[in-house]
């Protein structure tokens, strides 16, 4: 178990790349620079390039040229698999390395990315490279005389954009399956947090990745990200990020060349409480998970949640004393309960929502206070507000943020209603002590995922994705690949 002490050690020690990583090397292509900042204390962590539209032209052509190649792309299974186990391998031995890196980069607590993201992306690695083998194309019924394949292919060059909040994870949801269908991928990280995706770039050409199938693009949205979204040479497009963004991504697809485009955008996730849940101690603390984890910077975060009047009060008490355990810290401390926020706009727009709430005839329970510590102000007391109006900010928008809004409701009918009322549709959660119920619920929820007595339930082998506003498409599983893939029809006459 690394102490504080050791992980500031281990800080001390990593140096963050600045530069693309196109065609299997460091490049100076770039149109100009931005700053990357420690969010827990201001401090300058390095000046990174800016790769904009020449650098994003660079690192598509060498994307194009190993496609075409066929050295990735028309290998055998055996080939991609034994590879991608490697790059897995290798992401294992640099894991504190890259969490550290995520840390620096976004604020959260290292031990997070230490003990959650890293584990679950090398596994990711792993099940997809395991997959590869295992994904058979079919044989049509047809005529005498005549045979139908129906093919499986890589699509060729994939764009792939992804955010702050778990820039190991992200990276791995997306490049995973792109990779192992056969792919070239272009990733452009998150401007807050490009660290560990050009660390994890070097170590792909280490475990033999072919130079060019995976290339790394720092850069600003309105830069990098839209010369990405723009560019003919990009075959599909895969997006995590805000909704605001996404649909940005689809004019830019109409503008250029109909590139396939795949969305996972943002969340207002509800946790319907009913009287019947079995521990309301229990579901409390799961409540104060599914919200304060990683700073509330989770798109499927439990923002809302809905409590049955029986117990409303009750709930709402039990969650407050939860709050204490997240109070936030130096993220490189094991002992913190929530790191920093990860840009002083972030936090300045998480302190709009509480101030608009404060306004309001909402009730602030507990935080609602911005914190000062280590020379940075990019830190939120873990904060709930009661009673909240189901029409309110609040209520309706993401905040990305430790703020969680609480409202009553007394009937089932009345907590579907308001569980539905919103935008998005990316996850929901649901207390329930009742089988019948939990099976109604689940079925009446329109989300992506509901997840019964928990919360934001995932795994690599259940597809995550949503409806309406939280876009369209599915991260994890095998389902996944069928983004990256096109179907082919081979018909011979014999």
């Amino acid at each position: 178990m690394r102490t504080h002490q050791d992980w500031r050690e281990i800080a001390a020690e990593v140096r963050p790349r600045t530069r693309a990583f196109v065609g299997g090397r460091s490049v100076d292509t770039a149109e100009g620079s931005f700053e990357n900042r420690n969010p827990a204390t201001g401090a300058l962590l390095a000046e990174v390039a800016d790769a904009g539209a020449a650098g994003v032209d660079e690192a598509v052509r060498a994307a194009r040229a190993a496609y075409d190649d066929g050295g990735w792309s028309r290998a055998g299974v055996a080939f991609r698999r034994e590879r991608m186990l490697r790059f897995a391998d290798l992401l294992a031995d640099h894991a504190a390395e890259l969490a550290v890196l995520d840390s620096l980069d976004m604020g959260k607590r290292v031990v997070d990315a230490y003990d959650l993201d890293l584990p679950f992306s090398v596994n990711l690695f792993r099940y997809y490279a395991e997959a590869i083998d295992k994904i058979n194309d079919e044989v049509a019924p047809t005529p005498p005389g005549t045979t139908a394949l129906i093919r499986r292919v890589p699509l060729g060059v994939v764009g792939a954009v992804v955010p702050w909040n778990y820039p190991v994870d992200m990276l791995a949801w997306k490049v995973a399956p792109a990779m192992v269908a056969g792919n070239s991928v272009v990733l452009k990280p998150a401007e807050q947090s490009p660290s560990s995706a050009l660390r994890i770039a070097e170590l792909a050409s280490e475990a033999g990745i072919p130079d060019g199938v995976l290339n790394v693009v720092p850069g600003l949205g309105e830069t990098t990200g839209r010369a990405l979204g723009l560019h003919p040479g990009v075959d599909v497009l895969a997006f995590t990020g805000s909704t605001e963004v996404g649909a940005y991504f689809l004019q830019y697809a109409g503008q250029s060349n109909l590139k396939q485009v795949w969305l996972e955008c943002g969340g207002k996730s509800p946790h319907v409480v009913f009287a019947d849940a079995e521990d309301l101690a229990a579901t409390a603390k799961q409540t104060a998970f599914g919200i304060w984890f990683n700073q509330g910077a989770v798109c499927s975060a439990h923002s809302r949640v809905l409590v049955q009047r029986e117990v409303h009060e009750e709930f709402v008490d039990l969650v407050a004393k939860e709050a204490e355990a997240y109070a936030p810290g130096d993220p490189l401390d094991p002992a913190a309960g929530m790191g920093a926020i990860v840009s002083p706009e972030q936090t300045d727009r998480i302190m709009e929502f509480v101030d608009g709430a404060r306004a309001s005839a909402a009730r602030l329970v507990t935080g609602g206070d911005r914190i000062t510590r280590d020379g940075s102000d990019c830190y939120v007391q873990p904060t709930v507000f009661d009673d909240v109006d189901p029409a309110s900010t609040l209520a309706r928008e993401e905040v990305f943020g430790p703020v969680l809004a609480v409202t009553p409701f007394d009937t089932e009918d009345e907590a579907v209603t308001l569980a539905n009322d919103t935008a998005y549709g990316l996850a929901a959660s649901v207390a329930t002590g009742s089988l019948s119920r939990a099976h109604r619920l689940a079925e009446r929820i329109h989300a992506g995922t509901v997840t019964v007595n928990g919360v934001d339930a995932f795994s690599a082998w259940t597809p995550f994705g949503g409806f309406k506003g939280s876009g369209f498409g599915r991260d994890l599983s095998l389902h996944a690949l069928d983004k990256y893939v096109g179907l082919k029809t081979v018909w011979i006459n014999h």
